[in-house]
């Protein structure tokens, strides 16, 4: 019953709302079956022109894979304004803002597309980082195949991502570009791993990272176990002791216990740790990294999904702070640029740290 009244809204909507409105074009009506990050077998038109990305990843992965051209809506926030925290934004914005909005934007992975203006807009396909919920809803709201494409924002650039890519590449015909850009990522990681992988851990340093943003903004407490940056450099992360877990709140004093030899900051919450600091400053002060001046930024790689982007960056960096030696080719500048040039097209490092994703040296209390 449901699902019928779904179709009869549909169908309301397209003799009311837009006159004669019809299903995308098929004209030949040739189909095909792929199967979604869900396991959801979706048919599809043989050849697939147009497309609305939704939610979680989706839009994101359109612009790795450059077929944002392809897309005939945008989510609200990608329309109204240009936002560093989400890497795509920087490339796309210019050419999203004047779009039709077909949906609210964001990470949860709930419905929230507009189901009469995704009508209206008559894509062959929606691409969505939904639930698999969700994405049946919206289907049956808009008559419209819904793949799925969403991927998971833990460890260092998993395997669900590289299934996103790939079911999205499908959908679009774009896999060429898809295994190129899969390729950049796994060089990097070889990078990155075969920098660091023989080095004993006694003689690393004990790392921590804070103020990190999952689920909001978190103060000095808020921390990752298995965070995809200490992974791609085998780092010691001291949080990694708490089993079954990735993001989460500590208590301060676990902190103190671990006394970790580097602590990693994401600017944009320091507001926060600053107000935490002047509360208490003797708290702060009696740990060694701070002692010795060893507190370093780790910019946010989260933002309705994981910025792989940054994600690599952040590995970047944790190693040339973790480990001079093994990284000492290395330069911030040059290495964020050509990761920016070849995901998405264009190095916009500067923009990136002027919008407060910077790599550097923090003293707590300013």
């Amino acid at each position: 019953m449901k699902k019928l009244f779904a179709l009869i809204l549909t169908a309301i909507l397209c003799l009311s709302l837009f006159a004669g409105c019809t299903a995308p074009d098929n004209t030949e009506g040739n189909t095909r079956i792929v199967t979604d990050t869900w396991g959801r077998r979706v048919e599809i038109p043989e050849t697939v022109k147009s497309i609305v990305c939704l939610g979680s990843g989706a839009p994101r992965i359109a612009a790795y894979l450059g077929v944002t051209d392809m897309m005939v809506g945008a989510e609200d926030h990608d329309i109204k304004s240009e936002s560093v925290l989400r890497d795509y934004s920087m490339v796309c914005h210019e050419d999203l803002k004047n779009l039709p909005a077909v949906g609210a934007g964001g990470g949860s992975g709930a419905n929230n597309g507009y189901a009469e203006q995704i009508i209206m807009a008559k894509p062959d396909v929606i691409l969505a980082g939904f639930s698999q919920e969700a994405a049946e809803e919206l289907e049956n709201q808009t008559g419209i195949p819904v793949v799925c494409v969403r991927y998971l924002s833990i460890n260092f650039v998993d395997e669900s991502f590289y299934t996103a890519m790939r079911v999205f590449a499908e959908v679009v015909g774009v896999q060429e570009r898809c295994e190129a850009v899969l390729k950049f990522i796994d060089d990097c990681k070889k990078d990155l791993n075969d920098r660091t992988k023989d080095i004993d851990d006694s003689e690393k340093k004990t790392a921590y990272t804070g103020a990190v943003t999952f689920s909001g903004r978190h103060g000095f407490a808020g921390t990752y176990a298995n965070f995809g940056p200490f992974i791609g450099v085998n780092a010691l992360n001291v949080a990694d002791e708490v089993k079954d877990a990735n993001y989460f709140e500590t208590d301060l004093e676990k902190i103190v216990e671990w006394d970790p030899d580097v602590i990693f900051l994401d600017p944009g919450n320091m507001d926060l740790v600053n107000d935490e600091y002047k509360t208490n400053p003797g708290y702060f002060d009696s740990l060694r990294a701070v002692q010795e001046g060893n507190v370093y930024t780790m910019p946010a790689f989260n933002n309705c999904g994981t910025n792989i982007t940054y994600a690599i960056m952040d590995a970047y960096y944790a190693g040339i702070v973790l480990y001079p030696e093994q990284f000492a080719d290395v330069d911030m500048a040059t290495i964020g640029g050509q990761i920016l040039e070849f995901m998405l097209g264009e190095n916009f490092f500067e923009e990136m740290e002027a919008g407060g994703l910077y790599y550097g040296k923090l003293t707590l209390g300013q």
